[in-house]
């Protein structure tokens, strides 16, 4: 039997007031499905309770854009990039609602990017493309470096590296979306140390709560208003064994 997806339709419109398409509806479905299937060889996520995976994945992969789901964005094509996609979260979800604004999906592991090919190609997402590579690399390729209007970033290392691996990327004016979980006061003094370095400031970090666990999270946007000197981001694994 097929797990079906909660539609969830009165959450949506609540907290991000917007809501899927049945079309939208369809491929969030397939999604699932797909990754359901992908985890059998590749472990790409623990979360495979219906409503969990609804939640944790694609409301909090939706909730860190909410500015580009209001209707002053939709003129406007920002170019997107996702760094450390994994499983595509929260690229995929990303890609699917906003579907004018091209997005790169990045991680290292080609497996991980094989099988989003897949997904992209079961999903007929054309606004989506994946690259293999480092973040510190990628950075430092012309053809990427200052090529993006935003960069999401979902990871679990310190905050001061996720700025190192956004910020060289974005164009001048661009945003760094991060998602976290918890965050505390030594987070942002971190942060704000970093981001003086590397051209941005921090313009806002919002807590909320998600609407199933009532879990706190956190997004939180920097933006860049200034050139990112052209050390940044530093070699492979400097960034993580030495963060700013």
């Amino acid at each position: 039997m097929t797990n079906l997806l909660p539609e969830m339709a009165e959450i949506w419109q609540q907290t991000l007031n917007w809501q899927p398409t049945l079309q939208q509806q369809a491929q969030f479905q397939k999604l699932y499905e797909l990754i359901l299937e992908g985890n059998r060889q590749l472990n790409l996520t623990r979360i495979v309770d219906p409503q969990e995976f609804w939640e944790k994945h694609l409301w909090d992969s939706l909730r860190g854009i909410a500015p580009l789901l209001s209707a002053n964005f939709s003129l406007a094509s920002p170019a997107l990039i996702d760094i450390g996609t994994g499983a595509g979260f929260p690229g995929v979800p990303v890609a699917i609602t906003v579907t004018n604004c091209p997005i790169t999906l990045l991680d290292s592991t080609r497996k991980k990017i094989t099988f989003l090919d897949n997904i992209l190609t079961e999903l007929a997402l054309i606004n989506a493309k994946t690259l293999v590579g480092r973040a510190e690399e990628i950075g430092q390729h012309s053809q990427h470096r200052l090529a993006y209007d935003i960069a999401l970033i979902r990871a679990v290392g310190a905050v001061s590296v996720c700025a190192e691996y956004t910020l060289p990327l974005l164009k001048q004016g661009g945003l760094a979306i991060i998602y976290r979980g918890n965050w505390t006061e030594d987070e942002t003094a971190a942060l704000k140390n970093a981001v003086k370095q590397l051209g941005g400031v921090i313009e806002s970090i919002e807590q909320f709560t998600t609407p199933l666990s009532h879990s706190i999270r956190h997004c939180v946007y920097v933006r860049k208003v200034a050139t990112t000197p052209a050390n940044f981001p530093r070699a492979v694994g400097v960034p993580t064994q030495k963060p700013l």
